[in-house]
Order: structure tokens, then C-alpha cells, then sequence
């Protein structure tokens, strides 16, 4: 068995592109191997910022022998016809053809027997596919080559059992040839090395300065920064998607810590750690009471004589050139109160067809007032004035230099205003939940606000007919519905959607181009989907979910997680397991029947027409379980429901053990089936069983 090394040797590629692209190319050489019928035992991709490399253990040295049997025509067939299969399969005459007796007569076969390729002859042409097929999210033309790439390709190493592979890549103007040599650190290794394997491979790249896995220097970068930490007596701020960026950027990791300049340390510390970490990607660090220190790690891609001196002092140049704009900012802004900039946003269009930011701010306005009587607790004042200031920080100096503060910076500066701390705190958490794991408001001049702009989103895009279609989600439409759902939920609010999304398109009938009525409907299908997603995790069935949104007229998500709930529980037990069994069963006859007699037994049965007392008791039950599920269902005791529905198992089946439903009196099979329909009506009280699966 062989082994297969390949490496793509590049100018730097975008740290958020790697892993993909690694995936890919494993995934594309893999599926070629596949299918050429060359069979391995282990393929393992590598990325770093100037190359991708793949290794593909325990290949054979040629692909194996084929031997395939083909018919042809009948042997009485047209001359044309067995020439034209003679010539298909390369054979001169009838005589080199086998003839077989089959049930459609006597045909001729043949046997036709393919030698395996040597696999070095196979895998130049699966490689060159591979790396033409390969997707990138962006890629580049150069120099006057028309093969596309993400950043000029240097060379592709290509090694098969320790030998140089034929063969090349075809740049469409010029061919880069395989080779067996590559590059070690741009700076520090420079010189070119040739291999003979992988671990050959793996040990000169380390020897030159370049540590081919990403695990590998992600291990390092972090200790790294928890040792250089230490030694300040400071902790790393936890950041693992900056951490896998900055592990895309380097291929010899050396891991520094900088000083931020006191002058700056009064600025909020999110703006010191947006500057750091969007612009410069330096990790922050804090001091054991988790406040921000005054320091940053760095990673650089460079060992230098002086121990990283020079590239700290550069670095920390660099971050006071950063915060000075910052500082700038910060200071301008306060010269000025939010309240002053709020009509700034007629100048900013918040979409075509739904007019600008301040008008939709009048309606998160009007909204979150409405919203109010369904948030406990809540300040009506401070609600309208959060709803009135929480875009306001997007025409602020620093929210327009740093986009990812926005909300955070209007905290600051409501508090400066010396608006409320509720007030201020809104602003700050209007846009949350951002995600599944972002935290979630609950402060109820938050929760009212959020909710309220969240909402508005979704009834205007509604409305101007712009939902989510497939992966499509340009406006993070499914993000603003799972908001609302966990805002509702975590904070236990009972708030009817029907009522919430209808205040929402009475503030949006000028922009309308939908019926409000037809987009309520649509809305709360999309978001008895959005619940499903939700509650996957949490393990709950999304087939009860559907079963209680199918009852109809259940907009309120905490009585309706709670019904869920009980039926889930209803269903775990035996009662509930049993008469689920016996409804498919009913339901399965009553079907039958219907389209049988293409005629519907939903009528209700007549009980003087009872033949058997197994109807008598078990009508009776349908019509106790009815009103007691009713009762229940009113004062919102979801488990009493439950319970009532559980009563109907002895006579349901003590019914599918002594009543024969399809009798031959008609009369009396008709009222049968409408008993059987019956429990279908009943249980439908709860949920709509045929909705649930098992």
C-alpha cells in the first residue's frame, strides 16, 4: 500500500476560507479515488495561510481488474444492429461473441475484461479535476491565466509512493507541473526543500518554521497567551472565534503581550476590545475581578532576535494611533445628547419600501406602548423613550467607525444624557437575542423594546412579501423570530401573537402590499416552525408541537409549550401510549370507509340506535372526557385534559374487543363509524393526534 501527498502551495489564504477549502479538496481527491476504485484506509487535510495539504494512506499501486458481461441483440437481429454492437465492444466478428437461450430467446454476450490502471497514471487527471472543481467563496484570475484561484497558485507538490507524479495543472496560458519541493516560512525558511512522504514532509516544514496543523498552533496560541497572562497575573478573555481567525493567520505562531496606554484605559471597554480585536486581532485580557486590564496579547508570525521587542513597540504604535480615533469619537459624541440625533435618521432609508429609520423607530415606538399591557412590571415613560433613542447611536461618530457597537454605545451615552438606567439598558439590549447562545433580556423595558423591534421586522417584510425562501434569509428573518420566541418564553410573557403581529400591520397599512389577515396566518406558521427549531434541542418532538398548533387558535406560546408539555407527558405513559394506538386504529377504519363510500361519518352518532353496551359506556365516556377536557382546558389545567382523554382507554378498548364495526346492517355500521369518529372529535380537543407520528 501508497501513500498520496499533495500540497497547494499559495500566496496567504483568507484565514475564514481554510478549513472549508481543506474539506473540499479531502472531499473531492476522496470522491475521484472512490470512484476509480482506488480504495485507502486514511486521507487527512491541512491548512495554513499559504497552503493546503492532503495525505491519502494505504492506496494500491493499480486500480483492479474489471470484468464486465454485456448482452447484445438477438441473434436473428438486422445486421446493423450486431455490427453496432461489435463496434461498441471493440470486437471484429460475431465469432468472438458467446450466444445464451433466455425467455426472450437467443442473444449474444460478451465478456469484456478491463485491465486496472497503474494508479500513478490514474491520479494526475483526479488531481487536476479536484483542484478545477474546487469551491471557494471568492477566487482571483492573475497574470493572464484564465484558471481562477483564490490567490496566485505557486506549486503543487504531488507524491505518490515517494515518487514525483507526471503530469500537471493547466493554468489555461501556462501548466505548473507537479513537483516534489516546497516552501518553508515566508521569512524565516524561505528556501525551497524537496520531500519523499508525509512525515518527511511534516518534520523538514517544522524544521523550516511552519506548523502544518491548525490544532497544533491553536494549542500553542493558547497557551501561550495563558502563560504571557500569567506572568501579569492577568487572565485571557475568552474568544474562541478570534482565536480560530488569528490560528488561519499564522504558520509560527509567537505569542507577545503589549501595554495599552493609560490615557485610553478611560474609554468603555467595548470599545477598546471591538479596536483590538476587529482591526488589529489582539486578544484582550482582564484582571481577576474580570475587569479589562491594560494590556493585549498579539500574535506574531516571526521569531526575531530581540525576543519580540520591536514588533510590540510596532504593535502597540498601531493601537494608540487606533484609540486615539476612538478617544476622538467618544469625546465628540458626548458634546451631544442622543435625543438631538434621532432626526438624523430620516436621512438614513431603512429599506425601499418601508421608508426610513426614524419612521420605523415611530413604530417600534407605538408598538412596545402596545406591548406594555402584556410585560409586567414595565414603565410605560421609560419604554417610549427607549423606543424613541435605540437607533439614535447609529449617526454617532463611533458607531459609524465601529459598526459592532451599536446599542452598546447608546448605553453609554443615555447614562452621559442621564436618562434612566432602564432606559439606558434598553437601548443596549434592543437588538437581543442575537443568537442561541447570546443572552437574553430580561429587564421589562428591554424585553417590551426588543420585542417591539423584532416584531416590526417581521411584519414589514411580510407585508412587502419579502419572507425567507429556502437558505435565503438576506433580512435574518428566522433570527428575529427566534427572539421573539425565546424573549416570550424566558420570560414567561403572555402575549397573544395574533394580537401583536395585528398591532404591527395597522402601523404598516401604508407600506402594505399583503392582507394583514394573510400575513398573521403566514406569520404563525413560520413561527410554529421557528419553535420546532427551537425546542430541538431541548428534545422536545416537533411532531407535538405541530399537534397542538394544528387545534387552532393557540397563539400564545407559553400555554402552548405547556400543552405540549402535557400531552409529551400524556404520551410517555401507558394510557396515553395505548389510546394513541386506538385513535391511528379508529381513524385508519373511518378512512377506509370514507373514501370507500366517498361519503364523511363525522356526523354524531345517534345513542338510541346502540346495539351493544361496549357503545352505550363508551359514548358515554366520550361525552364525560369532552366536558371534563373542556373544564380543564379553560382554567388551563393541561395535565387534567390529559387525564380526562386517559379515561377513554378501558372503553375504547373494550369497543375494539366485542363490536364488530363493518356489520351488515347498514344503518347500524354507519352509526358505528361515526362513534369511531367520534374519539377522533374528542381527542382533537387537546391536539390533533393524526399529527403525531408513533
Amino acid at each position: 500500500m501508497a501513500e498520496l501527498l499533495l500540497e497547494l502551495f499559495s500566496e496567504e489564504i483568507p484565514a475564514r476560507m481554510q478549513v472549508r477549502a481543506a474539506d473540499d479538496l479531502k472531499r473531492l481527491v476522496t470522491d475521484g479515488l472512490k470512484a476509480a476504485g482506488l480504495g485507502f484506509s486514511k486521507a487527512e487535510a491541512y491548512a495554513t495561510p499559504r497552503r493546503l495539504t492532503l495525505v491519502v494512506d494505504g492506496l494500491p499501486e493499480k486500480q483492479p481488474d474489471l470484468s464486465e458481461e454485456r448482452r447484445g441483440p438477438r441473434v436473428d437481429a438486422p445486421e446493423k444492429a450486431i455490427q453496432g454492437f461489435l463496434a461498441s465492444a471493440g470486437l471484429a466478428s460475431v465469432e468472438q461473441c458467446a450466444t445464451r437461450e433466455t425467455e426472450k430467446g437467443t442473444f449474444l454476450f460478451v465478456v469484456i475484461e478491463k485491465k486496472g490502471q497503474a494508479t500513478d497514471s490514474v491520479l494526475p487527471g483526479l488531481i487536476a479535476r479536484a483542484l478545477a472543481e474546487l469551491p471557494w467563496p471568492k477566487s482571483m484570475r492573475w497574470g493572464h491565466a484564465g484558471f481562477r484561484w483564490v490567490r496566485p497558485l505557486h506549486s503543487v507538490l504531488a507524491i505518490f509512493d515517494g515518487r514525483q507524479l507526471d503530469g500537471g495543472v493547466d493554468l489555461q496560458g501556462a501548466h505548473l507541473a507537479f513537483g516534489n519541493t516546497t516552501c518553508g516560512h515566508r521569512f524565516l525558511a524561505p528556501e525551497p526543500f524537496a520531500v519523499t512522504g508525509f512525515a518527511d514532509y511534516k518534520r523538514k516544514l517544522e524544521a523550516a518554521k511552519v506548523m502544518l496543523d491548525p490544532a497544533d498552533r491553536r494549542t500553542t496560541i493558547e497557551a501561550g497567551l495563558a502563560a504571557q497572562a500569567k506572568k501579569q497575573g492577568l487572565a485571557v478573555k475568552p474568544d474562541p472565534a478570534l482565536l480560530d481567525e488569528v490560528t488561519g493567520l499564522v504558520e509560527w505562531p509567537v505569542v507577545l503581550l503589549g501595554r495599552i496606554d493609560p490615557a485610553f484605559m478611560e474609554l468603555p471597554p467595548e470599545v477598546l476590545t471591538s479596536s483590538m480585536r476587529a482591526h488589529q486581532k489582539y486578544f484582550s485580557l482582564e484582571t481577576s475581578g474580570g475587569k479589562l486590564a491594560p494590556h493585549f496579547g498579539v500574535v506574531a508570525n516571526m521569531e526575531t532576535a530581540d525576543g519580540g521587542k520591536r514588533i510590540i513597540a510596532g504593535n502597540e504604535r498601531v493601537l494608540r494611533a487606533r484609540l486615539s480615533d476612538a478617544k476622538f469619537f467618544w469625546d465628540q459624541d458626548r458634546k451631544r445628547s442622543l435625543e438631538s440625533r434621532v432626526p438624523r435618521l430620516k436621512e438614513i432609508v431603512f429599506h425601499a419600501k418601508l421608508g426610513t429609520l426614524d419612521a420605523k423607530v415611530d413604530r417600534i415606538e407605538a408598538l412596545a406602548e402596545a406591548l406594555t399591557d402584556y410585560v409586567p412590571g414595565v414603565d410605560k415613560d421609560r419604554v417610549r423613550s427607549a423606543a424613541r433613542l435605540c437607533k439614535a447611536d447609529l449617526v454617532t461618530g463611533m458607531v459609524g467607525e465601529f459598526p459592532d457597537l451599536q446599542g452598546a454605545m447608546g448605553r453609554y451615552y443615555a447614562l452621559h444624557d442621564r436618562e434612566h438606567a432602564e432606559v439606558a439598558d434598553a437601548i443596549a439590549e434592543h437588538y437581543s437575542p442575537l443568537g442561541p447562545n447570546d443572552r437574553c433580556p430580561t429587564a421589562p423595558v428591554s424585553v417590551a423594546v426588543a420585542l417591539a423591534d423584532k416584531i416590526d421586522t417581521l411584519a414589514a417584510f411580510w407585508l412587502i412579501d419579502e419572507k425567507p425562501t429556502g437558505s435565503r434569509d438576506p433580512f435574518a428573518l428566522r433570527r428575529a423570530a427566534l427572539g421573539v420566541i425565546r424573549l416570550i418564553v424566558e420570560n414567561g410573557l403572555r402575549i397573544p401573537l395574533t394580537v401583536a403581529f395585528s398591532a404591527a400591520c395597522e402601523n404598516l397599512k401604508e407600506a402594505a402590499s399583503t392582507e394583514s389577515k394573510d400575513v398573521i396566518a403566514s406569520l404563525l406558521d413560520f413561527f410554529a416552525d421557528r419553535l420546532k427549531v427551537h425546542l430541538r434541542e431541548r428534545g422536545v418532538r416537533h411532531d407535538l408541537i405541530s399537534a397542538v398548533f394544528a387545534v387552532g387558535g393557540e397563539d400564545d406560546l407559553v400555554r402552548l409549550l405547556a400543552r405540549v408539555g402535557a400531552l409529551e407527558t400524556f404520551l410517555g405513559s401507558d394510557d396515553g401510549a395505548n389510546l394513541l394506538t386506538a385513535y391511528k386504529r379508529a381513524a385508519n377504519i373511518v378512512r377506509i370507509e370514507e373514501r370507500k363510500d366517498k361519503t364523511a361519518y363525522d356526523g354524531a352518532p345517534d345513542s338510541k340506535a346502540f346495539k351493544q353496551n361496549e357503545e352505550v359506556v363508551l359514548y358515554e365516556a366520550l361525552r364525560k372526557a369532552a366536558a371534563s377536557a373542556k373544564t380543564a382546558l379553560k382554567s388551563e389545567d393541561f395535565a387534567g385534559a390529559m387525564s380526562a382523554m386517559a379515561e377513554l382507554r378501558p372503553p375504547v378498548d373494550a369497543f375494539f374487543d366485542h363490536v364488530t364495526v363493518n356489520t351488515e346492517d347498514g344503518a347500524l355500521r354507519v352509526n358505528r363509524l361515526r362513534l369511531l369518529s367520534a374519539i377522533g372529535n374528542t381527542l382533537h380537543q387537546v391536539a390533533d393526534f393524526s399529527k403525531i407520528e408513533g
